[in-house]
């Protein structure tokens, strides 16, 4: 029994979980969620977890039935965050097919499929690592943990609905007014020489969705997405420009665009893959202790009327059996591709292999750091770039399908990763409030295969509306999608001999100098770290972006600062009140996101249909990105008053 009593909902209690409309529920907030999702990555190289929003939605849609739980609504923002994770790895990877010309459009059918088998291969991979990762090493899974206070709250009463539904309108109304109306210029930039020789650059994306995500991953993640941008832009391409000199005939802001496009941002591939390497190398420990407990759960026979309902989970049975089931679809579309059995059981193998890896390193990670600052991009490039060496080796640098086949590889890879990351988190949150993990787990399939049906629709919309890699006079307003080209110069460049391997090695350089000084940091117990891969993402992100992630995390610092405060004044009931706070600038960031990402999917419908981006303009110029930065500071403005305000509000809904 104490081990029942736990749980917020103790073991002997059951309540419905997997009701009809957890089901409709989940799988609806799935498709919505995964689809803002991926446009966000596709436009900030960044995805942040779902699972609060998706939480505070279904809260309040569910309390509009008589009938309905805690345990309902955690199975409800299992599936939608599953969703969420799904475009992570899908925008990652697929659009790399696009840009390397391998396909001129999204192939509905085999997109699904590539993202569905690996969404599954994800959830059945983290089944043997539940126990040992939740149970035994007790890892904290901040995001779990945040998510479960959240239902907490709920279930006592609240209205923190309206922080969302704030957030999602002014996201929405800014992207309408800058993107679809086309009112005034989105992005805040310049440059010029300082003596004539020192190349200086500064800009901003006006985006209220990337000051959320600065917001929500917080002020030192965003110190290091910004660092990653200085080493770029304030340091390496000014040594480059030095020393070659601006191209004729291009402005002084396109001049360091091409620069970094075509030199700089291969310095991220390198800090990246040394990041990858490393998570492997410094989780050994744990991956083995979680392969050990998986292999163990597969031996071992377990009656299910002897295990507590809080820990039973899908039998092992089931997850070899469906295990073997999707690698058959997986080879028959290798096989299609390279047209070679040996080659194409072999790159089964490798992802297998692979997945379950990277899968238990996405696992540990989310239990440490969050699976919103999850490796993700790191290990997928490294499983990249590591089959296609050894593609290269069994086909030769002629085969001209061999970097569709590494990336084919990195895609099932990335999906079940990101989705394991989130499915722990999930799993977390269900241990703290006593629910089912079979029935989780059965939920993380729902929301997967949802996002799966989606994903491929809202590619191929965003791809025929704007196009993905860098502006080009066709595509001005293409989305960035900064993974997916990396992807596709990782592989195109092993097979075409061509990758920029000095850069590269200048990156592996400084991603092993910045785990070094990583790991005299943890020695001297300092609470500030410097994980590599997040300077990795600044290295490779365009600087606008970087800029506007550090401008959310100040804005982040601010509301933390402020509640610093209210502690040392030792305020009555400091803990909830400062719950309430953070809460409340979680949400309207996630509205912002939300919102903002919506718009954006929306405004591509006529965009696609008449193949122009100023369909929508109500005026011949747009004004100056003047009018843009005076709205971020009045939304961070926003946030801060809110998140304050939310503290000094009594529980009003105590009874």
């Amino acid at each position: 029994m104490a081990d029942e009593n736990k749980s917020y909902i103790p073991a002997y209690v059951k309540l419905p979980e997997t009701t009809v409309k957890a089901f409709i529920l989940g799988a609806i907030l799935s498709m919505v969620l995964a689809s803002a999702n991926a446009y966000l990555g596709l436009f900030a190289g960044m995805t942040v977890s779902a699972s609060i929003p998706a939480a505070v939605l279904s809260m309040a849609i569910l309390k509009l039935f008589k009938n309905s739980n805690i345990l309902e609504n955690n199975i409800v923002q299992t599936a939608a965050s599953g969703g969420e994770s799904l475009a992570a790895g899908v925008i990652f990877t697929f659009p790399a097919l696009v840009i390397m010309g391998y396909w001129t459009d999204f192939d509905y059918l085999e997109t699904m499929l590539i993202a569905l088998c690996g969404g599954i291969l994800g959830v059945f991979f983290t089944i043997p690592l539940r126990s040992a990762l939740i149970e035994k090493q007790k890892l904290q899974f901040p995001e779990g943990v945040a998510t479960s206070e959240v239902l907490k709250s709920g279930e006592k009463g609240g209205d923190s609905v309206k922080f969302l539904i704030w957030g999602s309108l002014i996201g929405a109304g800014v992207k309408l007014a800058e993107s679809g109306l086309k009112l005034w210029n989105g992005v805040s930039e310049g440059a010029a020489l300082v003596g004539n020789k020192l190349y200086a650059y500064f800009g901003m994306n006006l985006s209220p969705a990337l000051i959320a995500v600065g917001y929500i991953v917080g002020l030192k993640i965003a110190i290091l997405v910004f660092l990653g941008g200085v080493i770029s832009w304030w340091v390496a391409i000014p040594i480059l420009m030095w020393s070659q000199g601006i191209p004729e005939g291009m402005g002084m802001v396109d001049a360091g665009y091409a620069m970094w496009s075509a030199k700089i941002r291969y310095i991220g591939v390198g800090a990246m893959v040394v990041g990858g390497l490393w998570a492997l190398i410094d989780l050994r420990g744990s991956i083995v202790f979680a392969a050990k407990s998986g292999l163990a759960a597969l031996r071992r026979k377990i009656d299910s009327n002897e295990v507590l309902r809080t820990n039973y989970d899908t039998p092992m049975s089931w997850v070899i059996i469906g295990i073997g089931v999707l690698i058959i679809p997986i080879y028959i579309i290798y096989q299609r591709m390279i047209g070679d059995v040996g080659i194409s059981i072999f790159m089964a193998i490798i992802m297998v292999i692979a997945g379950f890896l990277f899968a238990a390193v996405a696992g540990y990670m989310a239990g440490l750091v969050g699976s919103s600052n999850n490796p993700i991009s790191g290990v997928t490039i490294a499983t990249i770039l590591s089959s296609a060496l050894i593609l290269l080796a069994l086909m030769g640098s002629g085969a001209e399908r061999g970097p569709a086949a590494a990336i084919m590889i990195g895609a099932v890879v990335c999906c079940a990763a990101a989705i394991a990351g989130d499915n722990m988190q999930d799993l977390k949150a269900g241990n703290i409030l006593g629910a089912t993990p079979f029935r989780q787990q059965i939920m993380q399939m729902v929301g997967v295969v949802a996002a799966a049906i989606v994903l491929p629709l809202v590619l191929q919309l965003l791809h025929t509306a704007y196009g993905f890699g860098p502006a080009t006079p066709d595509n001005p307003e293409a989305l960035a999608a900064p993974q997916a080209t990396l992807m596709e110069s990782v592989a195109n460049g092993v097979f075409s001999g061509d990758l920029p391997w000095d850069m590269v090695y200048i990156g592996m350089a400084i991603g092993a100098i910045i785990i070094i000084v990583d790991q005299l940091l943890k020695k001297r117990n300092s609470s500030f770290r410097v994980p590599v891969l997040a300077v990795a993402v600044g290295i490779y992100l365009p600087f606008e972006l970087d800029s506007a992630i550090m401008l959310g995390g100040l804005v982040a610092w601010g509301v933390e600062r402020f509640l610093r405060t209210k502690k040392d004044q030792d305020v009555e009931e400091y803990e909830e009140k400062a719950k309430n706070s953070e809460q409340a600038g979680l949400l309207i960031a996630s509205g912002l996101i939300t919102g903002e990402a919506l718009i954006g999917i929306l405004l591509a419908i006529p965009v696609a249909i008449y193949g122009r981006t100023d369909i929508m303009a109500i005026i011949d110029q747009p004004f100056s990105s003047l009018i843009g930065v005076i709205i971020i500071i009045g939304l961070c403005y926003f946030i801060i008053y809110n998140a304050r305000k939310a503290f000094t509000l009594n529980k009003q809904n105590k009874n």
